[in-house]
């Protein structure tokens, strides 16, 4: 398949198929670029999240942007990024065509319901794995990072013992 198709469905589909925004959309870009396609590395989807987070724009525009620069350029990258925001965009414009409807809705409001904690257990776990794979080293490589330990110790203290 051509690699610029390739990123295109990839990222749709991880659009397509993420509720949450970007937190919850982290756990199935790795498994699709790392796992799958491996075009890239656990340390690499590290970095990307740490510079996402420090550059402006969700962090998963950002995430799909840098895999399709490397994988396609800067056609790849647009594809990628096109990718993981269409499917969204569509949604978000099918919905306020019928929102006052459907938000009363029963079905609607039990479903919104439902995915609420499936949501927040998503982002805790990829939370509680990322701490781990940063402050002890990833799988298979114990190295822990003792500046990163205080700091996370010197942080958890100062949020709960302060006033």
């Amino acid at each position: 398949m051509n690699i610029l198709l390739d990123l295109f469905l990839t990222f749709a589909k991880i659009g397509l198929f993420t509720f949450g925004g970007g937190y919850a959309m982290i756990p199935l870009i790795q498994k699709e670029t790392v796992e799958k396609k491996h075009w890239i590395s656990d340390s690499d989807v590290l970095d990307i999240i740490a510079i996402a987070e420090s550059t402006p724009g969700p962090i998963m525009v950002n995430m799909a942007t840098f895999v399709g620069s490397t994988q396609g350029g800067m056609l790849g990258s647009f594809l990628a990024t096109l990718g993981v925001v269409l499917p969204s965009f569509v949604v978000i414009l099918l919905i306020s065509v019928l929102f006052a409807k459907l938000v009363k809705h029963p079905a609607v409001q039990a479903v919104l319901k439902g995915i609420k904690p499936c949501v927040m257990g998503v982002i805790l776990a990829t939370g509680f794995t990322m701490a781990l794979e940063i402050l002890i080293g990833l799988p298979g490589n114990f190295s822990p990072d003792i500046p990163s330990i205080l700091l996370f110790f010197l942080l958890l203290s100062a949020l709960i013992f302060y006033p």
